[in-house]
């Protein structure tokens, strides 16, 4: 494996979107187009045919002996959370071709082979969350998405135009279940667990799954000075107070592994003195306990009925997603533990408290993720960082575990 190769081409991504606090390659940003370019010429410069779909994912194919036999596929994404780091997404695109690369040396296989860069993984632009792979799977909410808009008013839909995509186009490139044969996702873990653990490769038994809320706080914007307090209707401490409540209710379900997070707020009129009007506020529930992400959810929304009542402060609530967590495929499980075991690495299973693009594919195919380390776990943070040696060892483990579905 061609270790420098691998440094040299994520230090490479990493200089499209660099700036002084991090990595910004939102989705159909300029940004990620040149990435994009970039990787689509590494791809064909190691023989894959490449092709977009109609929503921008980019295919890259190396046929195998029998081209109609279904496809084994691997891959990740290439934007990143503002001011982000340089292996999220990153590694599983790198690690992806050169584990084809290596698979190609070794001659031709009986699948063929799939290297994917989904777009729009990461939800910091539109609001979604992992849309080119639900594209893939069939599960859009195209009116939903026809709504999407970023925070300078550019909708989703005039993105992908100027990229020469069509948002209404987007059914074309659902992918049929007869296509595909395995999908499997290098990534980092982007927790703290495998390096607490000493242990280099994590086998992911489950991804959680994200149910992601719009609270709407109405008040009375009022003059701070000659507004007396008991007379006040201030959408902000009624915000406040849905913040610690979510805060105490995912507290209550953690013990089976359910988070939540409020993780944005926008206030109106957003000035010192006056009693803020109206908050909006977006909230993140998940887990892999769809029975206690429900009970959280009821108990939020609960919450919040009666802060709304005390406050006199009406609320609306807007479920943006609300996704079941995932489970991966027994077999591929048990490929990349015999495959780790094999090449003398340690490994431990365990689940994916983040969104993955795995758990999309997993309902086209059987799917499969494979974890490295990041460093005291930070992700999504100029901070966040892979050693070498693990990215290699995730790829070593990716290619035997391709090759095993492939052969």
């Amino acid at each position: 494996m061609d270790k420098e190769w691998i440094a040299a081409t994520i230090e490479k991504i990493s200089t499209w979107g660099k700036g002084t606090r991090g990595t910004s390659r939102l989705a159909f940003s300029a940004e990620d187009w040149q990435a994009k370019e970039y990787f689509i010429s590494l791809m064909k410069e190691a023989g894959l045919a490449v092709r977009f779909d109609a929503f921008g994912n980019i295919i890259g194919r190396l046929e195998g002996r029998n081209p109609h036999a279904p496809a084994v596929v691997t891959g990740s994404h290439l934007d990143t959370v503002p001011e982000g780091g340089d292996y999220d997404g990153i590694v599983g695109v790198v690690g992806g071709l050169a584990a084809i690369k290596q698979l190609k040396e070794k001659g031709e296989l009986t699948h063929p082979l799939e290297l994917i860069i989904f777009a729009a993984e990461e939800s910091s632009r539109f609001g979604f969350a992992t849309m080119g792979s639900k594209v893939m799977a069939g599960t859009t909410n195209l009116s939903a998405w026809s709504k999407a808009k970023d925070q300078n008013g550019i909708t989703l839909a005039e993105a992908l135009e100027a990229q020469g995509f069509d948002l209404q186009g987007i059914p074309n490139a659902i992918r049929q279940k007869q296509e595909l044969k395995a999908f499997v996702e290098l990534h980092i873990e982007q927790g703290p667990v495998l390096e607490a653990d000493k242990t280099t490769i994590g086998i992911v038994s489950a991804i959680a799954a994200p149910t992601r809320l719009k609270i709407t706080v109405e008040g009375m914007a009022a003059h701070s000075g000659t507004t007396p307090m008991d007379q006040r209707q201030d959408a902000l401490v009624s915000a406040a107070m849905i913040v610690l409540a979510v805060q105490e209710i995912a507290m209550e379900q953690s013990h089976l592994g359910t988070v939540g997070t409020v993780g944005a707020m926008k206030v109106h009129p957003g000035v010192m003195n006056v009693v803020p009007g109206l908050v909006e506020m977006w909230v993140d529930i998940r887990g892999i306990n769809h029975e206690s992400i429900i009970e959280a959810m009821q108990d939020i929304k609960d919450a919040i009925s009666t802060i709304a009542e005390g406050q006199d402060t009406p609320v609306s609530i807007e479920v943006l997603s609300s996704d079941k967590p995932v489970f991966m495929d027994d077999h591929i499980k048990g490929i990349i533990e015999e495959a780790s075991r094999r090449l003398g690495i340690s490994y431990k299973r365990m689940p994916s408290g983040a969104g993955h693009d795995a758990m999309n594919m997993a309902q086209l195919t059987a799917a499969g993720m494979i974890f490295i380390p990041c460093r005291n776990g930070i992700s999504h943070n100029p901070e966040e960082y892979t050693q070498l040696e693990d990215i290699a060892a995730g790829v070593e483990v990716l290619t035997e575990t391709l090759y095993q579905l492939a052969k």
